[in-house]
């Protein structure tokens, strides 16, 4: 039983660490600047690079470790 719920927390924590990884690090928009040719809140020249594994890993790993204890809970019963 402990290890389901030690699994659901980590599986949380990984996503939520993600969530701030790729949001909390920028800028999303500039509300004193009006730019016509940009209607989404996504900065200019941002890539992909926040979704890369280089930052990512703790997120990832967090997620695996959950996901591994949540398996094995599931099996044991």
């Amino acid at each position: 039983m402990w290890g389901i719920a030690i699994g659901a927390l980590l599986f949380i924590c990984g996503v939520l660490f993600l969530v701030r990884e790729a949001t909390g690090q920028r800028r999303l928009s500039d509300p004193h600047k009006l730019d016509q040719g940009s209607p989404t809140l996504e900065p200019r020249r941002q890539g992909l690079r926040f979704l890369g594994v280089n930052r990512n890993w703790p997120g990832l790993g967090l997620i695996a470790l959950g996901a591994i204890l949540l398996l094995s809970g599931a099996f044991a019963s």
